[in-house]
């Protein structure tokens, strides 16, 4: 069997070893050794065999040329291919056996990742020297978002123990549909995305909140890290979690304004939202626990304007609510306040706007 033929090596055959002066293909020198075996065979059949017809050769082992066949067959192997046999060894992940493209891509994510190395570098550099000029300005050098929301997190914690206390009833979800779940949950999500930025913030209870209900799964699903919120959530209701007398239920339909905040006062808001726009439902159960009630003061500090709806309402949603107390325990100014959590939409615009 041939597997390789290089220069100087010799061919076995039936009529005498071939010494090969040029390098050839092995498929080639097959082919051509199978073609001279059948032409000689048919030759040597037909005349008598000779005694010294296998041992004339030239002294380098070639058949004599007075053969006119066999010299004809001989020229065939005689053939100049170019074959390098170092290709073989050459390793299968060398530069040399990779495509254009491949290569093309590799020197692209190089200058790639030398490009990113450059900018963080010159990131630092520019980090460095903003924190050089704010300590020869005086001012407070930029913090790390890990300080940051350790310092947050600390911020809330602290609210606890001294800060105003703000409670979310969620006891009267179970009639409510999978659209209303989701919009309360993304209410909840903006109620404490605004605790986390107030200079002074509310410790925020989820009170009548169940794990395995479908407003959990919906809060878990809408809000990112809803697990790690640092607040407080259980099952029990406000009503058995604090003494009665420290609590005071924000209802649009109570007849009491709400005149200031006490940090001694829990203020409850109703987790309800009802597109069919049921009156009274979280005064009705302010009033069979015996609780006092308050509403915004927005009927004192705003009036009623003009739309093309003539649409006018007092029922905000739980963050709404949340921002405008907020913005009064920041800045004690109710007009100040209601500004802000009031929407245009809700039809009313502030009394000094229109003097």
């Amino acid at each position: 069997m041939l597997s390789e033929c290089f220069h100087g090596s010799f061919v076995p055959g039936q009529y005498g070893n071939l010494f090969l002066t040029h390098t050839v293909c092995p498929l080639v020198v097959r082919n051509q050794l199978c073609k001279w075996h059948r032409r000689m065979d048919c030759e040597w059949e037909g005349r008598p065999q000779r005694a010294g017809s296998r041992a004339s050769q030239d002294p380098e082992g070639l058949p004599e040329a007075r053969d006119d066949g066999l010299s004809e067959s001989f020229l065939l192997l005689q053939m100049d291919v170019e074959y390098d046999p170092q290709e073989k060894r050459r390793p299968a992940n060398s530069a040399a056996w990779s495509s254009k493209n491949v290569q093309r891509k590799q020197r692209h994510w190089e200058r790639i990742v030398s490009s990113k190395k450059s900018k963080r570098k010159q990131e630092r550099e520019r980090r460095k020297i903003k924190r050089a000029e704010d300590l020869g300005n005086g001012t407070c050098p930029q913090h790390s978002k890990r300080f940051l929301k350790a310092l947050t997190k600390e911020k809330l914690l602290e609210a606890k123990h001294s800060g105003p206390r703000l409670c979310v009833d969620l006891s009267m979800t179970q009639h409510m549909s999978k659209k209303e779940l989701s919009r309360l949950a993304g209410q909840i999500r903006r109620l404490y995305g605004s605790n986390k930025k107030a200079s002074r913030p509310f410790w925020i209870y989820l009170t009548g909140f169940s794990t395995d209900s479908p407003l959990y799964e919906e809060c878990l699903r809408m809000n990112d890290g809803f697990s790690a919120y640092v607040l407080d959530v259980t099952e029990e209701d406000c009503f058995s979690l604090f003494p009665l007398e420290t609590l005071v239920y924000l209802t649009p339909d109570s007849e009491h304004p709400l005149e200031d905040i006490d940090l001694s006062t829990v203020y409850i808001i109703g987790g309800l939202v009802d597109e069919s726009i049921q009156k009274k439902v979280t005064f009705q159960k302010a009033q069979e626990y015996s609780v006092k009630t308050a509403r915004l003061p927005i009927q004192e500090h705003m009036i009623r304007c003009q739309n093309e709806k003539n649409f006018h309402s007092e029922i905000l949603a739980i963050n709404q609510v949340f921002d405008i107390l907020s913005a009064y325990l920041e800045t004690r100014d109710w007009p100040e306040a209601l500004k802000k959590g009031v929407s245009p939409g809700k039809g009313y615009i502030l009394q000094n706007s229109v003097e």
